[in-house]
């Protein structure tokens, strides 16, 4: 099968995605699938030679990728690519997709989890794996998610909606919530995200957080355990228990980095089997109600009275070999190129492809 792995563009998940796609095309390739890796805002500019032949190019140009500690430098990423018009899809790419039976997206955040990219795909009549144009859109805003919860009767934290620019910053630093969640309606990865205690840390929360845009929203904190739910197909996986370093939260830093730095995840996680069963139908209920498709990801607050608590679902979630949707398939006996290749089966067969081999 010919399969496309979009990833990379220029959100500030760039290094995530890289490393999703670069090891799910690998994945895919061990398996005898034609997989090429594609850069979705670079495009096919050092590639020479017909289209087609793309897909049976060496390691399927995946080339080598990192997550780093910092977030990725847009403006440099912007200023490599050789076209500098204004189009965030690189040369080639919708061709290429087009050659495809599948296009496997291993994006994150902005063009890849808003809808955006599922949206041109759509009109191209090509099969891509996850959910659709709609639930994507809907899912990514936090906001409009939130009030999808609430009309699910799927518990989450008191909440409210803000737009504000840098001249408001001193009056609600001082008439906002402290302790609270402040989240950017389109984040992920845990950026543009804070957890302020104290109003001069809430000050300086917003002024960060207004890096990723000028809606946000406040959540009342919840403090207990966090744990998150993976859904594939239509059943909902082990939850996984995410333990931050001593000391810090499960920021980007303590979710992708290894070693003293990073977080540990348990799966299963450690919770009694009515607090799983709680878990687990939240994760599925959400994503129903949502209308998502083939995978997802909920997030939730465990707190000490037993009550899940949802913060948001995720509808691309990390696809590396360490992310936390392969642990939970390898509690189930799948080993990562078995996920990729069930995310692209169950994806075609959403597409009404059955015959995806």
């Amino acid at each position: 099968m010919k399969i496309v792995v979009l990833g990379g563009g220029v959100s500030a998940e760039r290094h995530v995605s890289l490393v999703t796609a670069t090891s799910a095309c690998r994945a895919l390739r061990s398996l005898g699938h034609e997989a090429v890796f594609v850069d979705m805002f670079l495009g096919l500019e050092n590639f020479s030679g017909p289209l087609e032949a793309a897909f049976q190019a060496p390691d399927g140009l995946c080339g080598s990728a990192a997550i780093e500690k910092t977030e990725p430098d847009l403006a440099a990423v912007r200023a490599y690519r050789k076209d500098q018009g204004p189009s965030r899809l690189g040369k080639g790419v919708l061709e290429i997709c087009a050659l495809a039976d599948c296009v496997f997206l291993g994006l994150h955040g902005a063009d890849g989890e808003d809808g955006k990219i599922q949206a041109a795909l759509d009109l191209l009549g090509v099969p891509y794996t996850g959910s659709d144009m709609l639930g994507s859109a809907i899912a990514m805003d936090k906001a409009v998610a939130k009030k999808i919860m609430e009309h699910a009767g799927i518990l989450t934290p008191e909440w409210r909606e803000l737009s504000y620019t840098q001249a408001k910053i001193p009056v609600l630093a001082e008439s906002l919530p402290v302790p609270c969640a402040l989240k950017a309606v389109g984040g992920g990865s845990s950026l543009g995200v804070a957890l302020p205690e104290t109003r001069e840390e809430l000050a300086g929360a917003l002024e960060e957080v207004l890096r990723y845009g000028d809606r946000v929203i406040i959540e009342k904190k919840i403090r207990g355990r966090e744990l998150t739910v993976p859904i594939l197909g239509d059943r909902a996986l082990n939850p996984i228990e995410i333990v931050p370093p001593e000391g810090m939260c499960f920021d980007y830093v303590a979710k992708y980095q290894s070693g003293s730095e990073g977080a540990r995840e348990i799966c299963p996680a450690p919770v009694t089997e009515a607090e799983r069963q709680l878990l687990m139908d939240s994760a599925l209920k959400l994503h129903r109600a949502l209308g998502l498709a083939v995978y997802s990801r909920a997030d939730f607050i465990l707190d000490g009275e037993g009550r899940a608590w949802c913060l948001e679902v995720n509808t691309l979630p990390g696809m590396t070999p360490n992310s936390l949707i392969p642990k939970a398939a390898a509690v189930e006996g799948m080993s990562y190129a078995q996920l990729c290749e069930e995310i692209v089966r169950l994806s075609l067969e959403k597409h009404g492809k059955r015959n995806w081999k």
